[in-house]
């Protein structure tokens, strides 16, 4: 049978700061909620592409020689190899669309690093 995810519902059970969770699944890709606040490591990843669709608050994304805003409603695809951080002042509920194979961290491993995520 085929379900439908409640965005509210999924946010209600995540309580850690940039752990991302998995939400769903299409064509080799994982939809991964997380909630942010605070500042995230720079990094980029090798091989894949990813997209961050801000669905509470406003993030922010360091990149070397900018930052971009990132607003409730709106999304950002950030290229394979680009470096980048982001950051929210306060909590912001983020969806990521990514390969399945993409790490948090990407070309780091650090205390942020999480693997074998939770699915909701």
């Amino acid at each position: 049978m085929i379900d439908k995810k409640n965005i509210d519902l999924i946010f209600s059970k995540i309580d850690e700061y940039w752990s991302p969770h998995i939400v769903g699944e299409l064509n080799g890709q994982y939809v991964k909620a997380a909630k942010f606040k605070g500042q995230f490591p720079m990094h980029h990843h090798e091989n894949e592409d990813e997209m961050f669709l801000v669905v509470k608050g406003e993030i922010e994304i360091k990149f070397t020689e900018y930052t971009k805003p990132v607003r409730e409603g709106e999304f950002i695809i950030i290229p394979k190899g680009v470096e980048h951080s982001p950051s929210s002042k306060e909590e912001a509920w983020v969806l990521l669309f990514e390969p399945a194979a993409t790490l948090n961290t990407g070309n780091k491993q650090n205390e942020y690093t999480k693997q074998n995520l939770k699915t909701i």
